[in-house]
């Protein structure tokens, strides 16, 4: 009996361990979604596969899919945003990303396009941003509109803008107060 392997990008959301050396983690991939993997004895010390799935990374993993579940195969590891942030502000743009993705994704359904915009969020928050908690509100934001959770009707031209790197042009307080409010409306109704 043959199983099948995917190999895909992915980022490392969170893990828990159980028996004596393996580990579960979460996972949020590029072509599968949100979805929990088995590694056998990563927690021991030989382990190759130890470094790369530290929380907050970002790997290329070959996953296995068994009668029990995903199981991780070989991983590489890409980056970890949490090492590259420079202070505890940038620090706390990460957690957020990843603290979002862990409370609204839930279930293997792919969605590539999120994935890719998450990446290029993590790639403009780890950088020194005098303008980091209105790029926090427009990730968050982004996230919860590609979940399904903001109302298509009254989203701002903001939502339409592609690039992270452009939505400076935006920020004034009124704004900032309709992205929080979209936000906290989103949250309210997702009941997550």
């Amino acid at each position: 009996m043959s199983h099948q392997t995917y190999t895909t990008e992915a980022l490392v959301c969170g893990g828990y361990e159980h028996n004596t050396s393996d580990k579960s983690f979460l996972l949020f991939t590029k072509s599968a979604g949100m979805l929990y993997a088995t590694a056998r004895s990563v927690r021991e010390e030989k382990s190759k596969q130890r470094n790369a799935l530290q929380e907050f990374s970002r790997i290329r993993v070959s996953l296995i899919k068994g009668k029990s579940g995903w199981r991780i195969g070989s991983v590489e590891t890409s980056q970890n945003d949490f090492a590259l942030a420079y202070d505890r502000a940038t620090r706390g743009s990460i957690v957020m990303l990843y603290k979002t993705l862990r409370r609204f994704i839930h279930g293997e359904e792919a969605s590539p396009e999120l994935f890719d915009f998450c990446v290029e969020a993590l790639d403009e928050l780890v950088k020194e941003n005098e303008d980091r908690k209105f790029i926090e509100l427009f990730v968050k934001l982004q996230i919860l509109h590609k979940l399904g959770y903001v109302n298509l009707k009254i989203i701002p031209p903001i939502l339409k803008e592609s690039h992270i790197s452009n939505i400076h042009k935006y920020q004034n307080d009124e704004i900032t107060k309709e992205i929080s409010g979209l936000i906290d409306n989103a949250v309210e109704n997702s009941q997550l």
